[in-house]
């Protein structure tokens, strides 16, 4: 019976040591080698996954995302922007002290066929960010549902910039017209003005009316 090939892992720790010095084990099942990359990264073309450990991941994994391997991530951070930036870019995210050289075996394997590995606080970081712009997403379209139709149509170009003059061009309205649809769409929106109604009608300020 043929023995499958081994893989070979990238380390990259721009920031610091490599923390498993022991790990592959010579005994590893699926890892073979680890090979160390320096900044710039550039990675060999026999590594089959990099591993990529640092404090602050986003600018070193953005380096990465050039690199037609699979990437695995493995930080202290356990905030839910930090893990969903990452998870959203493909890569896999191991918290610090919340997975064992095994896990990393298991999420190198993985990576390989396709698979986002997380360990268990990733993955509930994952979640709780996954319930909120869920939760923020519906009271966004409520606050919307609040407004007519024409108040949604001089939302939407408000948010790109334009004035009520320059609105009331495009909706062949008079700009008196539209002032006073402004008015009462910072009333619907619990907004002091045209910035605190865009903010609140992209969903980037507190909806404080349900």
């Amino acid at each position: 019976m043929r023995t499958p090939r081994k893989l070979t892992v990238a380390l990259a720790c721009p920031e610091g040591p490599w923390p498993h010095p022991g790990w592959p084990a010579p005994d590893d099942r699926y890892v073979g080698r680890a090979v160390r990359l320096a900044q710039p990264f550039r990675v060999p073309e026999d590594v089959d996954v990099v591993v990529l450990c640092c404090a602050d991941p986003l600018d070193a994994l953005r380096e990465l995302r050039a690199v037609a391997v699979p990437v695995i991530v493995v930080s202290p951070h356990r905030d839910t922007q930090t893990i969903m930036e990452v998870f959203r870019g493909g890569a896999g995210y191991l918290v610090e002290d919340d997975y064992c050289t095994c896990m990393l075996s298991s999420a190198v394997v993985g990576a390989t066929i396709g698979h986002t590995y997380l360990s268990p606080a990733a993955c509930a970081a994952l979640r709780e960010g996954a319930r909120r712009e869920s939760t923020a997403d519906a009271a966004v379209e409520r606050l919307r549902g609040l407004l007519s139709p024409r108040e949604r149509q001089i939302m939407e170009l408000l948010s790109t910039g334009l004035g009520a003059q320059e609105i009331g061009l495009r909706l062949r309205l008079s700009e008196k017209t539209v002032r006073n649809n402004l008015s009462n769409i910072y009333a619907k929106l619990d907004a002091r003005g045209s910035t605190d109604a865009v903010l609140r009608w992209l969903g980037a300020a507190p909806v404080l009316r349900a």
